[in-house]
């Protein structure tokens, strides 16, 4: 990957849209139109709001984004926690789901990286789901253990450079965004740091301060406590743009790695052939959600920061995300379920 290719830039443009605002939702080509009919009544009884992860995990994000949908629209939108698979047991739900507005999607990254990673899809992740808009981002934080020799990404490149397969990366999983970050790293820096997957980030993490792995690419908000306390050392950040959360720390690619970029992100995604306008009330209602003080906390005690998004910037973002990781997975040579 290149600097300033269309995936590095991606993240960084939505940021840069979210004070975009929708078009018109009342505007429709015809007063017949089914849209139209949609919108009018729209939405007229509770929504599913289809979840694959489990509860107590990533669906702490969508919880809090259905129930302000709930608030601002007067309807219910009722978390249905669909999680298997690598979260496409979930995607595959939603995506049969009657595509009349009242039922939709929380995606993470995890739905582009599983776009990539799995053979055999029920779903196709392009043509099967219309993008709603962005809800956040959630930066990581490329750490490790303090007994390592170096302090900035530039020294644990060359450190790694010199010690070719015996340094090893965690991750939360096989295909998890960890996994990934770290193959991109590996690809990217031209280092070959061996992968530990482990079942999720907290035993990883475990791990990593008892030194038995040396590198860990998680959670900013599950890391920085641990930063803070000295148990851990902060290099770098792997997303796109500093975060508000950690300003002092630079990003991967300031830091000596041109062009690097991974992080998770949380949007919502719909069945395609969603009337227009739904699409465009649910996404005005979240943009003018994310600038509200009180998401903006809400989030940020996550370690997680809002990012609103036009419906179609969210769809370009996410299928750029999908060739990005289409082109780790070939390029790492990766073993696809």
């Amino acid at each position: 990957m290149q600097p300033k290719t269309r995936a590095a830039l991606g993240l960084a443009a939505l940021t840069a849209a979210t004070t975009a605002t929708a078009e018109n939702p009342l505007r429709t080509s015809s007063p017949a139109a089914p849209s139209a009919i949609a919108h009018a009544t729209y939405p007229a009884r509770p929504v599913r709001f289809v979840v694959p992860f489990p509860p107590g995990a990533s669906d702490v994000v969508a919880r809090i984004a259905g129930q302000k949908l709930s608030e601002h629209l007067g309807q219910q939108f009722v978390i249905d926690n669909r999680s298997g698979a690598g979260s496409t047991m979930g995607a595959a739900i939603a995506a049969k789901a009657l595509p009349d507005g009242y039922t939709i999607f929380f995606t993470t990254a995890s739905f582009a990286i599983g776009a990539a990673y799995y053979n055999n899809l029920p779903y196709d992740a392009i043509n099967d789901f219309t993008a709603v808009g962005m809800l956040a981002d959630g930066p990581l934080l490329f750490v490790i253990h303090p007994a390592v020799t170096a302090n900035t990404i530039a020294e644990f490149i060359a450190l790694a450079k010199a010690r070719p397969g015996q340094l090893n990366y965690a991750s939360a999983g096989a295909g998890t965004v960890s996994h990934l970050a770290g193959e991109l790293f590996n690809r990217m820096a031209a280092v070959r740091i061996t992968h530990i997957p482990y079942r999720g980030a907290g035993p990883a993490l475990i791990d990593l301060m008892a030194n038995q792995v040396q590198l860990l690419i998680a959670p900013l908000g599950i890391l920085l406590p641990h930063v803070k306390a000295g148990r851990l050392k902060a290099l770098a950040l792997p997303g796109a743009r500093r975060s508000a959360l950690a300003p002092d720390l630079p990003t991967v690619a300031e830091s000596g790695l041109p062009g690097y970029a991974a992080a998770t992100w949380y949007g919502v995604l719909a069945p395609h052939g969603t009337p227009r306008n739904v699409i465009e009330v649910l996404n005005k209602t979240i943009s003018n959600t994310l600038g509200t003080l009180e998401m903006r906390t809400q989030l940020a005690v996550l370690g997680i920061e809002p990012v609103a998004s036009t419906s179609a910037q969210f769809g370009e973002y996410m299928r750029s995300e999908i060739e990005k990781y289409k082109r780790i997975v070939k390029d790492a040579g990766l073993e696809k379920p």
